[in-house]
């Protein structure tokens, strides 16, 4: 194919994502430094050559930008002319934001394709939402009472002040909350390096300067990403009954049915945000013979919704979702990864995850 088309609902306001896709700081906390080409305005070399699927650096041109909403590269890259445009589209919980590169010149090997489109899938669905809400935490407005997106976090005065207005929680319950979304957002904080340069890419607009987050926040070891298991887990023995033993003696030896192979499923927490987190699911045939086809049953916290499936087939009903997938090859895996909403900020996977009978390693 000569497209790659991947798309995030992400819960942030335009012009906060717009920040991360022009600033040149932000951009390579979340995808890959970037670094202007003196003496052509717009011209842009990004630092593509150690992600999966891109050959070398991406020598890049902007030929069209319309804040918020647009911006537009013309790149070249191992011998391939591509166009590669993201669009922000405001949604009515935050933004659509859609990357699409298509390419001019050239073509990529089918392998090459997936492995590129899986960079962008990535870094759109866990790296830029922990980059948003990091951002949005710099952003929390003490003295404001109305919740609003996530453009400035709700926060009330503590038990034993005024009380709230009519119709609002409890002050105890939304200082809680407010608490867990301060402890959230300091993790998010304490993943990242010091301090963005304010340096937007040529012709972006100038950074709003954000509240330096406290000096006292420790710099853990938060940052690490669960790694991902490159070993399937072991399958499960065979729970094949033992033939009864026959009344009259047969001359000819008979050979039993082997049992199909056994599927094995691990999940995997591989991303964290502020009101989210992003799963993965590996489904596993260690077995000799391919295995058609598979369900996976996930169940979600209450409260949580679905924002994007990547590798698999889903339906969902009430909390419990069900993705299938197709053929696993004898000795292969498929990996399935889905973005969750959730409501609570302490939340960081599924309450069950279930292949057949048999529950998913990890978990």
């Amino acid at each position: 194919m000569t497209e790659i088309d991947v798309q995030v609902d992400l819960f942030h306001p335009a012009h906060r994502v717009w920040h991360a896709l022009t600033d040149r700081a932000l951009l390579a906390r979340w995808f890959t430094e970037v670094e202007p080409m003196a003496g052509t305005p717009g011209r842009l070399l990004l630092f593509t050559a150690g992600l999966p699927g891109f050959d070398a650096a991406v020598d890049a041109q902007v030929i069209d930008r319309r804040k918020p909403e647009l911006i537009g590269l013309r790149c070249l890259e191992g011998g391939r002319r591509s166009r590669l445009t993201c669009t922000v589209a405001p949604t009515a919980e935050g933004c659509r934001l859609s990357v699409r590169e298509a390419l001019e010149h050239g073509g990529w090997p089918d392998e090459q394709r997936e492995r590129r489109e899986d960079s962008y899938r990535q870094a759109l669905t866990g790296r830029l939402p922990a980059i948003l809400d990091w951002l949005a935490f710099r952003q929390v407005d003490l003295r404001r009472g109305q919740a609003a997106m996530t453009v400035e976090m709700p926060m009330v005065e503590g038990v034993g002040d005024e009380p709230a207005p009519a119709g609002r929680r409890g002050a105890l319950l939304v200082a809680g909350m407010a608490g867990a979304v301060l402890v959230a957002g300091a993790a998010v904080w304490a993943v990242l390096p010091g301090e963005p340069e304010q340096v937007a890419a040529p012709g972006a607009a100038p950074s709003p300067t954000a509240t330096a987050a406290p000096s006292r926040t420790p710099q853990g070891t938060l940052s690490a990403r669960p790694t991902r298991s490159a070993t399937p887990s072991p399958s499960r023995p065979s729970r094949t009954p033992s033939a009864s033993p026959s009344a009259t003696p047969s001359r000819t030896p008979t050979s039993g049915t082997p049992s199909p192979p056994a599927l094995t499923a691990r999940y995997e927490t591989v991303a964290t945000r502020l009101l989210g987190f992003t799963g993965e699911v590996v489904v596993a045939n260690p077995g000799g013979a391919a295995v058609n086809g598979w369900k996976v049953v996930v169940t979600l916290a209450e409260g949580g919704s679905l924002t994007d499936v990547s590798g698999a087939d889903w339906q969902q009903e009430g909390q419990v979702v069900t993705f299938t997938g197709a053929a696993v090859p004898a000795g292969r895996s498929r990996t399935f990864t889905f973005a969750v909403r959730d409501v609570d900020p302490l939340t960081r996977a599924p309450e069950d995850c279930v292949l057949g009978d048999a529950p998913c390693a990890g978990l």
